[in-house]
């Protein structure tokens, strides 16, 4: 994709928060949960056989390695696309479909000299990338404001088309919440009760902090969070009980859905303002962070490339740079 080396002063204009209708109201979920068919088996093991693409990229560092000022604006991004989930009324899955395409364009870009406001630019791409997979009706790129900056709609679709092309236009990925019913039935029987399916929600919103959403398979957080749901202090031979009930799945994805558990386990007990030392001592542990397990367990292969900030405006940062 050329640079046309526009002018940092060109990408924001003069609209204020005024400018955006109040239109988009909060939804509510509606999830309904319903008896798990054959065929909808036969449709979920499809799409765990095509969570190929979610692997760790050995060249790439983890979340937890990459330096602290990306850290910090990743949980900015995070924070203004769940606000802005609930200003314009989409699903949860649209916003995390839209942290999917942010991580997986990280795993082959980068930028460089901490522009905050390049990273807040993406976010509000790969919502509006995600919406429009995700949702009946959509915003103009124009109602998509930050408290910070306003970026004119032909600077967003000049993101959208860059998130496009290094993610060669592969943007249907599976999200948890494709599993919620499935795993809520498999595992909880007759408690299915809408709560549960509540707190899951939560708990897949919550876990996007702490791990790359494009590195781990979206069926094994989505069983994490459903366990996690059903019961924040399950025992080990529970566990292993109510995971035996996907034949499908292998010692890998119970130790990942494990592993997964774990974190999930802990984010709860934050939120709850319960100390982590209360749980059970036959409940699930690790001697290393889930973290830690969950980025050792997929392996695999790739090469980033950089987002310079060259040609006319220092500060813009469309310029490709070759593969190295």
């Amino acid at each position: 994709m050329e640079d046309s080396g526009t002018p940092l002063s060109n990408l924001l204009c003069n609209e204020n928060e005024s400018c955006l209708q109040e239109k988009y109201n909060w939804k509510e979920e509606n999830f309904e949960i319903y008896p798990v068919s054959e065929s909808d088996c036969d449709y979920i093991e499809s799409l765990i056989q095509r969570e190929t693409s979610f692997q760790a990229s050995g060249s790439e560092c983890s979340l937890k390695e990459k330096r602290s000022w990306f850290k910090c604006a990743r949980l900015d991004a995070i924070k203004w696309i769940l606000d802005a989930k609930g200003l314009f009324g989409f699903h949860s899955s649209t916003a995390y479909l839209s942290m999917i395409y942010f991580d997986r364009f990280f795993s082959r870009r980068w930028i460089d000299d901490e522009k905050l406001w390049a990273i807040r630019l993406l976010s509000v791409a790969s919502l509006s990338l995600a919406a429009k997979m995700e949702e009946c009706e959509v915003p103009g790129l124009s109602e998509y404001h930050t408290d910070e900056y306003n970026f004119e709609g032909h600077v967003i679709q000049k993101m959208e088309l860059l998130v496009l092309n290094t993610l060669e236009w592969r943007m249907s990925y599976a999200t948890p919440f494709a599993y919620l019913n499935y795993f809520t039935t498999k595992f909880c029987g007759e408690f299915r009760h809408k709560e549960l399916i509540t707190r899951a929600i939560d708990l897949l919103l919550a876990v996007m902090e702490e791990i790359d959403v494009s590195e781990h398979r979206p069926s094994v957080i989505a069983a994490a969070a459903v366990l996690a749901a059903y019961d924040i202090q399950l025992t080990k031979k529970l566990f292993e009980i109510k995971i035996n009930a996907i034949p499908s799945w292998g010692h890998l994805e119970k130790e990942n859905t494990f592993s997964c558990y774990s974190l999930l386990q802990k984010i709860a007990m934050l939120k709850s303002n319960t100390p982590i030392s209360n749980i059970s001592g036959n409940s699930l542990s690790t001697n290393s962070s889930s973290i830690d397990v969950l980025d050792d367990t997929i392996t695999g292969s790739g090469t980033k490339r950089r987002l310079t900030y060259t040609d006319g405006d220092p500060s813009f940062p469309l310029h490709k740079v070759p593969k190295s």
